[in-house]
Order: C-alpha cells, then sequence, then structure tokens
C-alpha cells in the first residue's frame, strides 16, 4: 500500500503486528507503537481507546490475510492438493531459516503468552486457528480419492497445525531447524501410510 494511502490506523496495526511479534504482546507498549508509527498519543487514542483493541484489530488483521499473506503466495504453482499441505509448511521452515531460527508462529506464540485472554481476544485467536485447518481440510477433501474413506479430515488438519506449530517452537528453542524438519518428515510419513493403505485397500 503506497505511504499516501496508508491511515494512521493501518500503520498502528501494522507496527503493532511487527512489535507483538517480535517483543511480545505484554512487552509491548504503547509509547513502543508510537514510537514506532511516529504518531503522536491523541491519533492512537481516536482509533483505539486501548490495546487491547490493538491486539483485536491484530488478529483481525491476521484473520482476513490469512490467504492473501500466507495460503496463496505458498500454493503458487503447486496444484496436488497433498503437496498443497507441505507447500504451505515450507513456507514455514523459509521464515525459520530466513531468522536463523527466530521465528515464531504469530498466532501460536500470541495463544501462548495469553494463557488467560479475554473471551474476544480468544476467540479471535481460534478462528485464527480454525481459518488455518480449515485450509487443510480442503486440501484433504480434495485428495479424498488417495485416503481412507473413514479419515477423520479435521482430526488430521489439527495434527498437520499441531506439529507446524511444535516444530517451530522447537526450532526456535533449540536454534536448530532440524527439529522442525523431523517433525515434518515424520507427517511426510504418515501422508504416505496413509496413501498406501487406501491403495493396498480391496476393492468392494
Amino acid at each position: 500500500m503506497p505511504p499516501q494511502a496508508r491511515t494512521s490506523r493501518d500503520r498502528i496495526v501494522e507496527a503493532a503486528m511487527d512489535l507483538f511479534w517480535s517483543k511480545g504482546y505484554n512487552s509491548t507498549s504503547i509509547a513502543d507503537i508510537l514510537s514506532r508509527t511516529q504518531l503522536n498519543s491523541g491519533s492512537l487514542y481516536h482509533a483505539f481507546p486501548g490495546k487491547q483493541d490493538i491486539l483485536i484489530a491484530v488478529l483481525e488483521a491476521y484473520r482476513e490475510g490469512l490467504y492473501p499473506m500466507l495460503v496463496t503466495p505458498a500454493w503458487e504453482g503447486v496444484e496436488d492438493p497433498v503437496e498443497r499441505i507441505f507447500a504451505l509448511l515450507a513456507f514455514y521452515r523459509r521464515a525459520i531459516v530466513e531468522t536463523d531460527c527466530a521465528y515464531g508462529c504469530p498466532i501460536g506464540s500470541l495463544a501462548l503468552e495469553l494463557h488467560e485472554a479475554d473471551p474476544v481476544v480468544r476467540d479471535l485467536l481460534a478462528v485464527n486457528f480454525t481459518g488455518w485447518t480449515g485450509a487443510i481440510e480442503a486440501c484433504l477433501a480434495d485428495a479424498a480419492d488417495r485416503l481412507p474413506p473413514d479419515l477423520d479430515r479435521k482430526a488430521l488438519a489439527e495434527l498437520v497445525l499441531t506439529t507446524m506449530e511444535g516444530g517451530v517452537m522447537q526450532a526456535r528453542t533449540h536454534r536448530d531447524v532440524a527439529y522442525f524438519d523431523r517433525g515434518i518428515a515424520a507427517l511426510r510419513h504418515y501422508f504416505d501410510l496413509l496413501t498406501h493403505v487406501e491403495e493396498r485397500a480391496p476393492s468392494a
């Protein structure tokens, strides 16, 4: 977005997204946001009554940006639905490598930090997670002819999310992408087993 088209609200949300990711929500102050945006406090409080209102706007921005910022770029040029799942996971791997293993999933990090979140915030965190798993479920539905007919697609999509979040967390903790890679390799093996079981299943 061109600088002249960005409103004060846009600037606050963008700055808060970066600060909440790099410093954490609790460690980010209003002064930090004002410093980053070069806005005065009047402009900020005109847009947002308080810090939690900024957090809500940030979570809404992540929700609305799931496809344009994450899923669509990861899936560009990838037609196979199962490979789309692993292309999305590869997107996270690149972020881990490019940050020397300092990367943390923004939603996962906030969910861990805000363990007693206000219901509105908790619901938005949940919506972000379900949006992500919904994208995976859609891939599984598109690959249904290669997977067991009784497969619980929702459970498997949640397992993919859990593998990603756990892999990111361990890679960040150990400063070693191998922890992420091992989790994804095990997930790939599981997908291969599911596919092979279905291939070996007797015809009706």
